[in-house]
């Protein structure tokens, strides 16, 4: 396989830890790393892919920029603030036959996808309720506070759960489609960014799936069950911070009779699955491997996110 060329737009937290995997990777080589001037670097030859990680209301600007300078692209969750910002992105890319993948990484790991493959291989049979609830610390400000900021964020919704909607999407994608959401939630202060969370999205096969956050907590400690007609599943993962290094984490699963504890030979957290992203990316440039969250992917996360805001401020439920 050879080596893919690699850029970064987007210098805050998460862009410095792309860039320093991508510099590490053997597979991958990391040619430039900016910011906000990131004009010079898509007219450079010889960059296979850009990664844009920057404040969630750049996404479109910038990774049309990227698609119609002809590079391949990975943007950061989320796709982009709306639908329409979103099918103007994969427009872009079916336009200039690139591949464009959005940064949902929970797909890639070891806890989480192995959540989906016991699906697949029908351990719990038919899905019929999924739970993924989060409480963790209050989110970081973001560089000149833009998490803070809802033109700049879009909502609270987007920026965490949304992984959780995907997830739900995914689990049961084979069995039913979204149909409708119904979200309560409040904030601390009073804001539409919102601290606290419930929601309910309805399949198209009567399934269900329940996604919860609270902001007002300590630590992060997120928690996945699968509930299905022959079994069910029970995931847990816990760490200090959502980036630790050393986090405890389980995955159980039953099938009514007796419970099997889960075994893992490579850890679980936002940053080993920031490294399987980037190795899947060089794979799917050279085409060995497929998009692990396309574009069409990303624009559903997006829609239901946006579907409990919207539930969630009018009290009523969304229909899809």
């Amino acid at each position: 396989m050879s080596k893919t060329r690699w850029a970064v737009i987007g210098n805050g937290a998460l862009g410095k830890h792309y860039a320093e995997i991508i510099d590490r990777l053997p597979e991958t080589e990391l040619v430039a790393a900016v910011n906000d001037d990131y004009g010079q670097i898509l007219s450079m030859t010889g960059i296979d892919i850009v990664v844009v990680a920057t404040p969630n209301y750049l996404h479109h600007r910038i990774g049309l920029d990227v698609l119609n300078a002809g590079k391949h692209l990975l943007i950061e969750k989320p796709f982009a603030l709306s639908v329409q910002e979103c099918q103007d992105l994969i427009a872009a890319a079916e336009k200039e036959q690139r591949f464009l993948a959005v940064g949902h990484q929970f797909r890639l790991s070891p806890l989480w996808g192995r959540i989906k493959q016991l699906i697949d291989e029908g351990f719990i049979g038919e899905p019929r309720y999924v739970l993924i609830e989060l409480s963790r610390f209050p989110y970081r400000q973001g560089a000149n506070g833009w998490r803070y900021d809802k033109n700049k964020v879009g909502n609270w919704i987007l920026e965490e759960p949304i992984h959780f909607y995907d997830l739900a999407a995914w689990y049961l994608r084979d069995f039913g489609k979204p149909v409708s959401v119904y979200a309560s939630a409040n904030a601390n202060n009073g804001s539409t960014l919102y601290d606290n969370l419930s929601s309910v999205v309805n399949f198209s096969n009567g399934s269900h799936a329940v996604i919860a956050q609270t902001l007002s907590a300590f630590e992060h400690h997120q928690t996945v069950k699968v509930a299905g007609t022959k079994g069910s599943l029970w995931a847990s993962w816990s760490g200090a911070k959502d980036r630790t290094l050393t986090p405890s984490f389980f995955l159980k699963r039953s099938n009514g009779q007796e419970v099997v504890d889960e075994t893992f030979e490579t850890n679980a957290g936002e940053l080993f699955e920031l490294e399987s992203q980037i190795k899947r990316m060089a794979e799917i440039i050279n085409g060995t491997a497929p998009v692990h969250c396309t574009g069409q992917d990303g624009l559903l996360a997006v829609a239901l996110s946006n579907a409990a805001q919207k539930s969630a401020e009018t009290k009523e439920l969304i229909i899809l």
